[in-house]
Order: C-alpha cells, then structure tokens, then sequence
C-alpha cells in the first residue's frame, strides 16, 4: 500500500521563508537571491516528503499564495518582477484577503471580470518540473478550476466562466504533455461545499473535456465530505481523494455507493488540522472499515492525510520545553508524515514501531453534537434603550473615532520582551517599559484627536497565544510556527486540560491606560470562540463545552476591568464565521453554542458598551446569528474589497452602531480620504449618521509608527468635516 502526501509547509523549520520574502521587501537581497534562496527552502521541504512517503506533488510551492498564482496562470493578472507580484499582496493593487473555507488561512481574492480572457499566461507548474528535475516521477500541483472560480469574485455569468476556465487549463494541460509530464494533483476543495445539481452537471461535463487521457490525475477534496461522489466517479482520473477525518459521511456514501475498480482511493485518514497524534493501531481498524465500505481492493488504497499539512507547525523537535507527558500525545507536520509510514507498516504487517508511537495516545476527541441552546440572545429594540444609556456615560460626538487595539510593535519592544522571557529583564522593569509604550501612544492618540483610546497591545505577542499564556489548561510552544497569509505568522497554541481564570489577564495595562486619560479607553481580548478556533485541541469533550469554559473565564475578566472603571469592553471575534462547518445544515447547531458562548461572555451591566471586532468575515447568510450576539458596536473589514460586505445588512433591523474600516491596513499605502469618504457615504445609507464610527479595518501591529499617524490623522480629519456636515443638515 503506497503513502501520499500533500501540503506539506513552505514556512521552513526556522521560518526561512518568511526571512528572505521580507528581507526581499526591504531590498537587503535582489530578487535573483530571493529566487535562489526559496529554491533551497522548497528542496528541504521536498526531503521531509521524500524521506518518509512514496509520492507528494511538485509545484505546491508559493511566493504568497496558490489561489493568486492560479490567477497568474491563466492571464488574470500579470507581473514582470517581483515587485509588481507583491504589489497585489501588499502594494498598489493590493487584493482582497479571505479565509480558505473554514480555516484561519488567507487568501488573496481574485476578481474575474466579465471581459477576462483565460489564457495560459505563466507555465508555473512546468518551472517546478524543471528545477526539482529528479523529482519528475511526482505529479504537478495545480488549484482546480470550479475551486479558484468559487473563491474568486466573478463578475460574469458562472457557467460561462468556468467553461471558458476549462479551455484554459486545457491548454496547460496540452502543454504539459509535449514537456513528458504524465501525471497531475488538482484540488477542489469545493467540491464538499452544498452544490447545486446544475454546477454538478456543469463540473462533471467539462472536467471530461478538459481531462486529457495521457495524464494521471489525482483529483483531491477535502474538509468535508462530498455528496455528489457517483458523479465523481464518471471522471477520467486516476485517484480521488476523500477526507475520512472532517468529511465523516464520506464512509457512509461509499457503503452506499461502493467505489469503482479502475481508480484509486486516496484515503486521508491523517488528520491534516490536528496536533493530536494518531493511534495507529485503530486507524489501521478504521482503514479496514473504509476498504470494506468501498468494496475495493487493499491495491487500490493509497494512504493519505486528511488535508493539507500547512495548517500545522513544521515538525516537534525543535519543542525542548514541553512536558513530555503532554508531547507524547503531539504530532506536527512531519510527525504526520511518520504516521503515514507507520500505517503502511501496519498494513504490511510490521506493528512494532506503531504500538510504541500509540501508546500515550488519548482516545478520539468527541467533536460538538447538535444542541438547542439557548443563545442569551437580547431583543434589538433593548439594543437602543442601552444607546442612552452608554451615550450618558461615554458622551461621544457622532462619527465617533478609535482604532481595534493593537500598535506597531518594534525592534525595541520585541528584544526587551525576549530579554523579559529569558530572565534577563526583571518583572519590575519590563512592566516599566511597558508602561513608558503605553504613556507615549495615550500622548499620540490624544494629539491625533481620537475619540476612544486603546493601550496598544504591547505586552501581547499574539492576540490568541497571550491571552493562552495566562489561562490554565493551555500549552504553548516554542517553534510552533503556521503561516496565516504571506509571511504573517503566528504560534497556535494548544488546549489539553480544563480552561480557568486563576488572575486577571489585561486588567493592568489596560487600567493604567485608562487612569492617564480623561478619553475613554477600550478594555479588549479575544473572544472564546477565536480562541477555539484558532488553538489544536488534545481534549476528548465536545468543543462546545471548552468554548463555554473560556467564555465564563472571560467573562470574569470583562467584570473586573468594569470595577476599574473600563466603560467600554470590546470582545475580538474574527472566527466566529471562519469557524462554521462548510456543510449548510451543520451550522445552525454550531452557531447556537458559538453565540451563546459569546453571549456569556458579554452578560454585562447595560451601562457597559459592548463591541466586537468581526473581521474579514461574510456575513451573507449568517446575519440571523449576527443579530442574537449582545453588542453594542461591531467593527468589521470593508476597506480592501470596496465596502461590499456592508451590503449584508441592507434590509436588515440593526439598531446598533457599525465601525467600518476605512483603512486596509494589510497594505502599504496609508488612508486615503477619498476611500474613507466612499465607506462613510455608504454606510451612513445603510445605518444613519448617528450609528457609524471611524476606524481602520484591522489591528495595527504589523505597520510602521509613521504611516500609522498618517492614516489615522487623516481619519480624524474626514470625521471632524462629517460631523459638522451632519449639525449643519439638522
């Protein structure tokens, strides 16, 4: 039985990858080098394939993002040099960034306009076929065209779209094969989402046209299950990969629908998004029930992970500090790729080496059951009577002006935070340092103009590892590095015991903040739900039940920061969307317990403003659950897709108060007053002057101190000219 692998991460073990892009960016290497250096990182991440599975794809590898690439491909976008590929990342033509379906992965979201011509443009799989030339016996990566055109904005008819896409890929295709290239990895994650009967028919017709019969195709889906899997079979491909661990129904359609002899099944049986190490013993039992479901041969079994491996940290041994109780229940990315072998062992009847890798294994963690919760939810008319309320207490001008929480966090602060880390700063000195960061940038808000303050973040390395840091039942890593867009990357941490508050986690900042200012200032953390969401689990109960663990240890946070006289409590919640299931009729189970987790977070005084930050999130669909969350204020993300996302709460009875961001502050250009108007001019339509506030879009930690000022004088400015614009009208 052969192994395969896909995914694996392009960070490098020592976050290579993200060092030379961004020595790159800040012209300390020529893109000559850049090129040269990336190569060595990706042939690395080629060993680890090579040195533990049979067979994994070439051309995984990306500059930035594979979604952005396909575009590149096929002639939706173009680029010289590397300056202007990064110009749609993080410059001039900066695009949109989304979630990858349920993940806290980014990508760059392309927009196909109705006069978009697909041609191939940009042979990228055939250059990675090239330069890792011994490795030619490997299929080619490529994103599946119904998957890109799903993720994309796609200003023309659908169907004419991916006709035409198909064309395209047919012509790589036909390329590829006078090159000697016979066999081919596409993903289409897609696949698994709820489709309708007539894109199915659309995707089974043109896949058949644009499959050529020279070339082994790997079809591979993934994150959940796929209901139209029959049709599937109708293809010309060589293997279909079926994701057994998020995608459970997968099984029961194969009982159902048997599989056919002439393919190969691509069983992902190692789960791709989980730390937990497998017991490879039952999961050589639950293969077995796979073969037995599918009516196949054990030769047609190809083994697999679940999906792909970047959404974990590189590997394990660089984690020296973890308990070893706690370490021997762990696997990272390359770990997988060891449990891979290790099945196949298995299944050849050599068993040894996996009863030892299995023995501190817990049992298989229970995912969330359907539940009728009560969600806490408050009727929207209270949502006013609070407005007065609050307004009594915080007495803001319209269009009132703050920024979500976090500051620049410099070459300074990180070294005296390490030295601080490393007992080489003292407790007393570094509270001290912190204090003379937050002092300064209370002076800087203050001289902006700015309505409601924040204390910037400075003691926080990581809006989700921080606040793991000081809750119980939290482990967090040394080297656990995982990339969430381009080169920002962040350590998730990892849930394996009970979740309890036992001392205050931002009570002290914050509280100094607020006692040199007359302005008041924001108390922020992270809601329950992102915590979650953005953590690996090793418990066994359901996640509803942790997630209402952390919402009560949260709750008493926001409680004691109202003693310290905080007025206005904001409650982050990013992934409150991002961590729905794909499949429609999951989510309304998941939403009860989600929203009744942040609404026990917030059972608040109704004196205590409440906001939440949401962003990069589509609420289309899901503003039913928006309107059951107990908040005061959301601020979301419109600058960078053009305020669309606004268009959600059109028609919708929302007697609360929005903040849409006004500036795209994963670009590199400041605010621009013409953007901030436009948004303003839209959302004052939509919700009235008196319910919209003036914000960036996103936190500001990744940016530099003087464009922040800029941008943020800017939006101090245009608020100033609309509030006297609105006293004038009344």
């Amino acid at each position: 039985m052969h192994t395969y692998a896909y995914g694996f991460p392009r960070l490098g073990k020592n976050k290579e990858f993200k060092k030379h892009i961004e020595d790159f960016w800040e012209k300390k290497i020529t893109e000559k080098e850049l090129i040269s250096l990336l190569n060595e990182v990706e042939k690395e991440r080629i060993s680890y394939y090579k040195s533990h599975v049979d067979t994994f794809p070439l051309g995984e590898f990306t500059y930035y993002d594979n979604i952005f690439d396909t575009a590149l491909i096929f002639g939706i976008y173009r680029f010289k040099n590397f300056d202007e590929y990064f110009a749609y990342a993080r410059g001039r033509y900066a695009l949109e960034l989304k979630k990858y379906f349920n993940t806290n992965y980014h990508y760059l979201v392309p927009s196909v306009s109705s006069k978009a011509k697909f041609r191939l443009r940009w042979n990228k799989p055939l250059f990675y076929f090239n330069t890792f030339f011994s490795f030619r016996g490997n299929p080619l990566f490529l994103v599946g065209p119904y998957t890109f055109l799903k993720l994309s904005r796609v200003k023309e008819n659908f169907d004419k779209a991916f006709v035409e896409l198909c064309r395209a890929y047919k012509e790589l295709f036909v390329e590829l094969e006078k090159q000697n290239v016979d066999s081919l990895h596409i993903e289409e994650p897609a696949f698994c989402l709820n489709l309708p009967q007539k894109e199915i028919d659309l995707i089974v017709k043109n896949y058949k046209k644009m499959l050529t019969p020279k070339l082994n195709v790997n079809l591979m889906t993934y994150y959940e299950s796929v209901d139209f899997l029959d049709a599937l079979y109708e293809l010309p491909v060589y293997g279909l990969g079926l994701d057994f661990i998020a995608g459970e129904q997968n099984i029961k359609i194969l009982r159902k629908k048997g599989f056919p002899k002439d393919k190969k099944l691509i069983c992902g049986i190692i789960d791709g998004r989980s730390v937990q190490r497998a017991h490879i013993l039952h999961k050589a039992q639950f293969l077995d029930s796979i073969k037995k479901a599918a009516k196949i041969k054990e030769t047609n079994i190809i083994l697999a992970n679940s999906c792909p491996l970047y959404h974990l940290p590189v590997t394990l041994e660089g984690e020296t500090s973890t308990e070893s109780y706690i370490k021997r229940r762990m696997s990272f990315a390359k770990e997988k790729l060891y449990e891979l072998h290790l099945l196949k062992e298995v299944v050849a009847g050599r068993g040894d080496e996996a009863t030892t890798w299995s023995k501190a294994v817990n049992k298989t963690i229970v995912h969330s059951q359907p539940g009728t919760f009560d969600t806490l939810s408050i009727k929207e008319r209270e949502f006013l009577k609070r407005k007065n309320l609050q307004q009594k207490n915080l007495r803001l001008p319209f269009f009132p002006t703050t920024t979500i929480g976090s500051f620049p966090q410099d070459k300074e602060l990180r070294k005296a935070r390490l030295a601080y880390r490393k007992g080489r700063l003292s407790i007393g000195d570094y509270d001290r340092f912190i204090r003379d960061k937050i002092t300064k940038l209370i002076g800087v808000e203050e001289d902006i103009g700015l309505d409601v303050l924040v204390h910037g973040e400075f003691e926080r390395t990581d809006m989700v590892e921080f606040f793991a840091q000081k809750l119980n039942g939290f482990l967090t890593t040394e080297n656990g590095w995982i990339i969430s867009y381009g080169t920002r990357v962040y350590r998730p941490p990892i849930i394996y015991a009970r979740i309890k508050r036992d001392a205050a986690l931002t009570v002290k900042e914050i509280y100094y903040a607020q006692s040199i200012t007359p302005k008041p200032m924001k108390g922020i953390f992270t809601g329950p739900i992102t915590i979650l969401a953005w953590s690996y689990n090793l418990r066994n109960e359901p996640l509803h039940e942790i997630a209402f663990e952390l919402a009560r240890a949260l709750n008493q946070e926001a409680k004691e920061l109202i003693k310290k006289d905080i007025k206005i409590i904001q409650i982050d919640e990013p992934a409150m969307k991002e961590f729905a299931p794909l499949k429609k009729e999951k989510r309304d189970s998941y939403f009860r317990w989600a929203v009744r987790a942040f609404n026990l977070t917030s059972q608040l005084a109704p004196t205590t403003q409440i906001h939440t930050h949401m962003c990069y999130s589509d609420f289309e669909g899901i503003i039913k659950w928006i309107l059951k969350m107990n908040f005061d204020v959301i601020t979301i993300e419109t600058a960078r897709e053009q305020a669309k996302i606004l268009d959600a709460f059109k028609g919708v009875k929302f007697h609360r108060a929005i903040g849409p961001g006004v500036w795209d502050i994963h670009s590199q250009c400041p605010a621009q007053e013409k953007t901030i108007r436009r948004i303003l001019n839209k959302s004052i339509k939509i919700f009235g002057a008196r319910n919209v506030w003036v914000n960036p879009d996103c936190g500001l930690k990744t940016r530099k101190m003087p464009e922040v000022e800029t941008s943020l004088k800017r939006i101090v400015k245009v608020a100033n000219t609309y509030r006297k614009k609105f006293k004038k009208s009344k």
